[in-house]
């Protein structure tokens, strides 16, 4: 790779500061990538009528992975009766922890985060925030953990999500491996004053109305003290039951779509807890629609490799009075049933979350203060055995049996097997995908917020941030859509048509919705069109304004009206604080052309040559041996633009492959005082195997002899195909 000058003609920065919104399609023929690699299927778990196989986690007294056991020493029993082995599998998730640290080069720029690919995922974990149940201090400690889990616990191959139950915005974060995406969305788990947690882990303890009254001196039957009583319980445990079955259906709409991630998963629930019983003056009873909604969470728990690990984040709790309560107008009697009761509390809502994690083969840890090192604990047991056996003949009879209940040991003595309890008998096949919803504003509502895209169409998803004086702050979305998942129609003037819905929302503080966009297209193409979009795709671009800095989450949904297939993508754009006067970058323009176009560009300026930069902004997919143009602004310059330079770098795994000597930006612009222009080209050359790379804009000003200001930006793109006509 080397630095070539920059093309005559070349506008990207003007390109970047035109805002209004537009729909071309590419002009250059674009790669199209390849599927995934199914490289780790053999180790999800399957339930069918040819084979079962179930993932069993075996550790010493100490909670030591044991590796070593032989098909022999597994026991595995289907409703009571016991099935032979006919397959056994170690799958090791130990590795080397790696520098969590942030690298930087020597100048201070931090190096771009290393992408990561399907088949170099170690864990996938998906952090669900029970803010429907949390009070305000578990949010707290959670917040802190979770925040020294990212930035100390978290290793290289993970792949991670953070989720609340709560609804609105549902994922906080989308699966990823960047860990600025997933402190800005800890940044965001706050307490949610309409669930059922309060300040403090539990309810104060005090007088009603009527037993105020009563010991007041006011004449009240005990008849109608206890009918008080009742519908307080009552409308306690009403409460109760309805946030934790929204937690549990919650949890199971994150299983569902964890199951077309490959291998063994792990959910990490975050809670103060439900109870599966509910008290009242006839006696103890099972809490119906808890259980139902456990169950079915277990199964498709078991079914998808999943297994949920759960974490009390009350801590260790001392039921007794504290400053909270208030014993007046209670008698000792009450006090002592009021302490009980709370005892109760915590006994029942802690078993819940520890049946829910023995039911999947996951951990529960209670009583413990130190939810760091919960996390930890949990999230490094993830090295398993895969038992396989033959079902028997009546595993998947309905009329024998809903459930088959699964009990696995090993005959090697001190040893502590988990394991999944069972599944229903229903074979995975007849387990259908549930819909995203009946109504076109539904679906596209659910695929924007699901912590998972969603791919039936396929979407390509770029934004970047810029500011003019005019306008201020805004946020450029950059959009690319496959026309093979599409339904092209001739309309009664010949031309083929295609119907677009779109949605667009940037995500800010806590889940608000700072900006949005909604919009149906309706596409007509001549058959010559019609023809290069099936080979280039669509691509559109539209803008948000962005009044406060700070993190955003840019999320888009695309729907096919004519069969209801959807596309999502999502991505991550930190805007700064300008009012800070902090040398700063905007986010980066692309367009790339071949080498010979760049020639007729560059020695002939031949104006004819056609680009398409929303779509290489957009994609980001360019040809081994082309050329990459690239742009922006400089923002909150002080000085004159001799004492300011830019140079590009260019990291393969976060490791740097080039880096170009120092350049001037180009001149002020008009108006905007402190903004300056860059731009730049590359020759992506022929010794750049295909892959994922990062461009990386750094910037230095020089304020005095010893002071200088340091700011840099980067964006990713990625190789492929096979180099054609390269350059001499």
């Amino acid at each position: 790779m080397h630095k070539i000058p920059p093309p005559k003609i070349l506008a990207l920065v003007a390109f970047l500061i035109t805002i209004e919104f537009s729909v071309a399609h590419a002009q250059i023929p674009v790669a199209r990538p390849s599927p995934p690699s199914d490289t780790s299927r053999e180790d999800v778990v399957r339930i069918s009528t040819e084979l079962i196989r179930i993932d069993v986690t075996v550790t010493d007294r100490r909670g030591r992975i044991v590796n070593d056991l032989k098909p022999e020493e597994f026991e595995v029993f289907e409703n009571g009766r016991r099935q032979k082995v006919t397959g056994l599998t170690f799958v090791s998730a130990i590795r080397e922890r790696t520098e969590n640290a942030a690298p930087a080069t020597e100048d201070g720029a931090p190096v771009p985060p290393e992408p990561i690919r399907p088949e170099n995922i170690q864990r996938t974990i998906a952090v669900v925030v029970d803010d429907l149940t949390l009070s305000f201090e578990s949010v707290y400690q959670v917040r802190r953990a979770l925040t020294k889990f990212v930035k100390e616990q978290m290793q290289q191959g993970d792949l991670v999500a953070i989720i609340r139950t709560a609804g609105g915005m549902g994922a906080l974060q989308q699966f990823t491996t960047d860990k600025r995406m997933l402190l800005a969305a800890i940044d965001k788990i706050k307490w949610n004053p309409l669930g059922s947690g309060g300040v403090s882990a539990f309810a104060p303890i005090e007088a009603t109305a009527l037993e105020q009254a009563a010991a007041n001196g006011a004449d009240i039957s005990d008849e109608l003290l206890d009918s008080e009583a009742d519908l307080v319980r009552g409308d306690q445990q009403f409460r109760a039951n309805l946030f934790a079955t929204g937690s549990l259906g919650a949890v199971t709409f994150v299983v569902n779509g964890m199951s077309a991630l490959p291998g063994r998963k792990s959910i990490l629930l975050l809670s103060d807890g439900f109870a599966l019983t509910e008290t009242s003056k006839d006696g103890i009873q099972d809490a119906a629609g808890i259980n139902s909604a456990l169950r079915t969470l277990v199964d498709r728990a078991n079914r998808a490799a999943v297994v949920i690990h759960t974490l009390d984040a009350r801590g260790l709790q001392a039921v007794g009075f504290d400053a909270s309560d208030n014993a007046n107008g209670l008698s000792p009697q009450e006090i002592r049933s009021r302490l009980n009761q709370r005892s109760s509390q915590l006994f029942n809502t802690q078993s819940g979350l520890a049946v829910l994690a023995e039911e999947t083969g996951g951990t529960s840890i209670r009583n413990n203060n130190d939810l760091g090192w919960g996390i930890r604990k949990i999230l490094e047991d993830q090295s398993y055995y895969l038992v396989s056996y033959e079902p028997d003949g009546d595993t998947f009879d309905p009329k024998t049996r809903r459930f088959n209940r699964l009990d696995v040991s090993v005959t090697r003595p001190d040893l502590l097997v988990r394991y999944r309890s069972g599944f229903f008998g229903v074979d995975d096949r007849e387990i259908s995908r549930p819909g995203l919803g009946s109504t076109r504003d539904k679906q596209l509502a659910n695929a924007l917020t699901s912590p998972f895209g969603i791919n039936d169409i396929s979407v390509r998803y770029n934004a970047i941030f810029n500011s003019e004086a005019k306008i201020g702050p805004y946020i450029r979305s950059f959009i690319h859509v496959d026309a093979d998942g599409l339904t092209f129609k001739k309309d009664s003037d010949g031309k083929w048509q295609v119907v677009l819905e779109l949605l667009a929302v940037a995500f800010g503080d806590n889940g608000i919705v700072a900006d949005q966009f909604d919009r149906s297209l309706t596409i007509s193409l001549s058959e010559t069109s019609y023809n290069e979009i099936l080979r280039t795709g669509i691509t559109f671009d539209f803008v948000f304004a962005m009044k406060k800095p700070g993190p955003y989450q840019m999320r888009i949904a695309i729907r096919d009206p004519a069969t209801e297939k959807l596309g999502s993508a999502n991505i991550f754009v930190e805007v700064p604080n300008l009012k800070k006067k902090n040398l700063t970058i905007s986010g980066i323009a692309l367009e790339s052309m071949s080498f010979e176009q760049w020639q007729a560009v560059h020695e002939r300026s031949d104006t004819s040559v056609v680009t398409d930069p929303i779509g290489d902004t957009a994609i980001r997919r360019f040809t081994v041996g082309s050329v990459l143009n690239y742009g922006g602004k400089l923002l909150n310059v002080r000085s004159k633009a001799e004492n300011v330079s830019f140079r590009a770098r260019v990291f393969r795994d976060s490791k740097l492959v080039f880096e170009s000597k120092p350049q001037t930006p180009d001149s002020a612009m008009p108006g905007e005082p402190g903004s300056f222009g860059f731009s730049g080209t590359l020759n992506l050359g022929t010794a750049l195997e295909p892959g994922e790379y990062a461009l990386q804009i750094v910037a230095t000003e020089k304020i005095s002899n010893k002071n200088r200001r340091l700011a840099s930006q980067f964006v990713t793109f990625e190789l492929v195909g096979e180099i054609a006509n390269p350059p001499n």
